[in-house]
């Protein structure tokens, strides 16, 4: 049987802003009040997903959140009608109505963990939200989040979903962003790699002092005991305190994995050395651990960058590939070590660059884009199969995108009560193209 891994890369919604919500992420906070693009950021993701399943991978989409979410403003005591709640949340509290107008959702690499078949003790694929609860924007996702899962993994006999964690601090859980999986082969069980940031029960831990460490050691174990992990499949890794501190708010900013390789930068961990010996003993085979030193790229040129924000792919062929934004390529340093990298014998051979601004001057690069989903062709096909990435879709998609999206917003755009009409009406519509029924509060 054939084995995969899938891409479901979040759609950009229609509300994509920059109002600087996530303290601790160097790019959202410096484009804060930037004026943005929806339609150009929806398209800009489109293409991305495009180009992949134009390369062979199984590809596929997950629909944004709803917003204005007029829901949670009604839950803090704005009452009236929309437009009234609209007008009082601009009025009284602006950064509330901009928190509940976030379009983060796109990035899905925040959306769940997954753990594939081959790991789990029952045989099925699992997911779990993330609570996200660091950050108000975006912890008011995981019920939508939850909907949109089980409506795109919709076969129990495959695919077990599970509620998010407990919304509290000691649970802070940040979902695929701090979870890597290695394996020799997406069919065979693997080591899951959880990276956590503190410790919500030992206060002996060390943590950042500047910036938040959203994800918990309890989090993450929660999580593989919910996913029926093995001891021998799970490795906790802390991330290091001082690179948090540096603007590197998840692991994903800071490492990245396929298969049997993890690409690393040199201060990315604590306890690296004996944290990959684990890993070597649980996998007992070959790992490639590809390690960036300080004076190849400095932390600051890989947050700016987002070197370690891309995506490293498995091609048909075999080779291994670096899906990278075209930032990557503009900065000197890293470009300089991209370019040397496909040479020094590593089982990463080419670096694919795209045009991801809009989302990178948010915040999320290429792979916070993604949600990772390892499948069998069984699985695959249990899928709901309008959700797949092929010209049909994407034609589909653009055309949708090019009718509901506004070219230009702004943080004063946001208190228009047309945009509720727009936003819904898109989403009711896009709900039909995916066939997802009603996920939205508004369609219930």
């Amino acid at each position: 049987m054939k084995h995969f891994e899938a891409n479901f890369d979040g759609l950009v919604g229609p509300t994509h802003n920059y109002a600087g919500l996530s303290f601790g992420n160097v790019a959202s906070f410096n484009n804060a009040a930037m004026t943005s693009n929806p339609k150009a950021a929806a398209k800009q993701g489109l293409q991305k997903a495009k180009a992949l399943a134009d390369l062979g991978m199984v590809q596929g989409v997950l629909a944004p959140q709803e917003r204005p979410d007029l829901y949670t403003l009604r839950r803090i005591g704005f009452t009236g009608s929309d437009t009234e709640v609209l007008h009082k949340a601009s009025q009284q509290a602006p950064q509330l109505l901009n928190a509940c107008c976030s379009a983060s959702s796109m990035w899905t690499a925040n959306a769940a963990t997954v753990s594939p078949s081959a790991d789990t003790r029952d045989g099925r694929v699992h997911f779990t939200p993330a609570n996200l609860v660091d950050k108000l924007h975006r912890s008011i996702e995981p019920v939508t989040t939850g909907n949109i899962l089980k409506a795109t993994f919709n076969n129990e006999r495959h695919f077990h979903h599970h509620q998010h964690l407990p919304e509290h601090a000691s649970f802070g859980d940040e979902g695929a962003a701090n979870h890597t999986r290695l394996c020799n082969d997406y069919g065979h069980s693997g080591i899951e790699l959880f990276v956590y940031g503190q410790s919500a029960t030992n206060p002996q831990m060390p943590k950042p002092t500047k910036f938040p460490a959203r994800q918990t050691l309890e989090a993450s174990q929660a999580v593989a005991r919910l996913h029926q992990l093995d001891d021998e499949s799970c490795v906790f890794m802390q991330q290091n305190p001082d690179v948090i501190d540096q603007g590197v708010f998840h692991n994903d900013v800071i490492s990245v994995g396929n298969q049997n390789v993890l690409f690393y930068h040199e201060q990315a961990f604590l306890d690296t050395e004996a944290k990959f010996a684990e890993i070597r003993q649980k996998m007992n085979s070959e790992v490639h651990f590809i390690k960036v030193a300080t004076s190849q790229v400095s932390i600051d040129d890989a947050v700016r960058s987002y070197l370690f924000n891309t995506q490293v792919i498995t091609l048909p062929n075999g080779e291994m590939a670096i899906i990278a934004p075209t930032d990557c390529q503009e900065n000197p340093a890293v470009h300089q070590y991209l370019t040397e990298l496909v040479t020094l014998g590593t089982p990463i051979k080419q670096v694919k660059y795209f045009d991801v601004k809009q989302s990178m001057q948010n915040g999320g690069g290429p792979a916070c884009l993604r949600l990772r989903v390892a499948m069998n062709e069984q699985e695959v096909a249990a899928v709901n199969q309008h959700t797949l990435m092929n010209e049909q879709l994407f034609t589909r998609l653009n055309t949708w995108v090019d009718k509901h999206y506004r070219d230009q917003l702004s943080a004063a755009d946001l208190a228009d009560p047309q945009l509720i009409i727009e936003s819904r009406t898109a989403l009711d519509e896009l709900t039909q193209i995916l066939k997802l029924g009603s996920v939205y509060q508004f369609q219930k």
